[in-house]
């Protein structure tokens, strides 16, 4: 009795062990995914990796491809014969007058096989036309694709760099509202010393009621910022965070000092143009196509067919030696030569020489709308560069101005508005440098883009 109270005490032991173990071990597991899930950094490149396997023009433009795929396949059958079987049962019941005033009931089976190949010779090379056009249809589906993944890219950067702009923003506000709140302080010791006067106090609370304000303008804004990348990603925004990149103090030497090897880097690689010199190819095979309708037609055909029949009032051969008995076999070599198409031919051909035409108009289209873009963005980088030096400037001067604002107010030679209205252009400044510097960072990466540089922060 005390041994098997001992063996179910131990018995006991071990379930709560391993229910403990169990337990545990979810525990664990819960407290990792929701870290993986809540607390993780997205960096910039994270965030354009992500947007490249999950977005949907993506993934529409990656079945496209699988779509060309499977008519390069059926392109290539064209050129391989064709290959047919054929087999059928015939039943006839009735009767049937096998001589005068006699008639008796017949069951009659028909059965006969059949295997047909047929294989065309010459079509004016139509078909191997097909697959070249099936092949250049993929390569501009893929063109296309990329395409699609560099305009992405640069939409997830330029909101990477939103998010950026509004936490440095942010860090400003926050830091305005700290000085405010030692200057209250500074003001009231002031005051209790007889040296200002109590209205100082009231101003100064308002400043700090109205910095406090802009600390939530600027929480919001990065809230913003987040919930678009959020979005474009097709995250969650819960949980969702960006690794803030400390972007400093960009020089003024990443600036392109011409545009011109932007442009030419531009026309050698970027996907609209090889889009529309593929249109171009396309347009040539189109014609091609057409006229192989003047050309004769050339198809060979081989055919094979046996059969074997029963009655019920005959004896006949075994079902396979009739098979054998009957088979026989056919050739045939067709020929078809147009004459008249009712002008479908000479139309055809005539609107895919139009067509030509108009694929290289695009191409030259695209290349002018490529060279203003570009032309536009480099403008746009250079007066980026302008603004930011200036605010640079501004912001310098708007510092020494407002410190020596601060010391005239300490020793009493400066009222509390005069001061505040120093240090708003202080704020002021701080907030266009910012606003310049993120904009001029951007733009410089749009020229990088064009130039087919990968666009990093670095």
């Amino acid at each position: 009795m005390k041994t098997m109270m001992k063996i179910m005490v131990v018995e006991e032991e071990i379930i709560n062990k391993s229910n403990m173990k169990f337990k545990i071990t979810a525990i664990a597991l819960l407290i990792s995914i929701a870290g993986f899930s809540q607390n993780k950094i997205w960096t910039l490149q994270e965030c354009i990796d992500h947007a490249y396997e999950n977005n949907i023009t993506i993934k529409q433009g990656q079945n496209s491809l699988l779509i060309n795929e499977q008519d390069i396949e059926a392109a290539k059958g064209n050129l391989l014969p064709s290959l047919r079987g054929s087999a059928s049962q015939n039943l006839s019941l009735g009767s049937i007058e096998l001589f005068p005033g006699s008639f008796a009931n017949r069951t009659f089976h028909s059965t006969n096989v059949g295997l047909s190949v047929s294989q065309n010779v010459y079509s004016g090379n139509r078909n191997k036309l097909l697959l070249e056009q099936s092949k250049l249809n993929y390569e501009r589906n893929l063109l296309n694709q990329d395409k699609i993944k560099d305009d992405i890219g640069l939409f997830v950067v330029n909101s990477y760099l939103n998010i950026l702009f509004a936490a440095e923003n942010l860090e400003t506000a926050k830091s305005q509202y700290e000085f405010s709140q030692k200057q209250l302080q500074q003001v009231k010791e002031l005051v209790d010393a007889g040296v200002q006067p109590q209205a100082n106090v009231y101003d100064a609370e308002a400043t700090l009621a109205n910095d406090e304000q802009s600390v939530t303008i600027a929480e919001n804004n990065y809230e913003l910022a987040l919930l678009s990348l959020a979005q474009l990603l097709q995250l969650p925004l819960e949980g969702f965070q960006v690794q803030i990149v400390n972007v400093g103090t960009p020089s003024q030497s990443i600036m392109y000092s011409d545009v011109q090897p932007v442009l030419d880097q531009a026309f050698e690689n970027r996907s609209e143009i090889k889009i529309a010199e593929t249109d171009i190819e396309n347009a040539k095979l189109n014609t091609e196509i057409a006229k192989t309708g003047y050309l004769p037609t050339v198809t060979f055909g081989y055919g094979f067919n046996s059969g074997a029949n029963f009655s019920n009032l005959s004896s006949s051969n075994s079902f396979f030696q009739q098979i054998n008995d009957n088979k026989g076999h056919s050739f045939n070599l067709s020929v078809g030569i147009p004459i008249f198409s009712r002008f479908q031919n000479k139309t055809a051909v005539a609107k895919s020489k139009i067509q030509e035409e108009n694929t290289a108009l695009s191409l030259e289209q695209a290349k002018l709308d490529l060279e203003s873009t570009i032309q536009r963005a480099y403008t746009d980088a250079q007066a980026a560069l302008k603004t930011y030096v200036a605010a640079q400037k501004s912001l310098t001067s708007q510092q020494l101005a407002f410190d020596n604002a601060q010391e005239r107010y300490n020793i009493g030679a400066m009222n509390a508005f005069d001061l505040e209205q120093t240090r708003i252009r202080l704020i002021n400044a701080e907030a266009s440098l910012i606003n310049a510097k993120y904009d001029f960072v951007f733009k410089t990466k749009v020229l990088d883009f064009y130039t087919g540089k990968p666009i990093t922060l670095d």
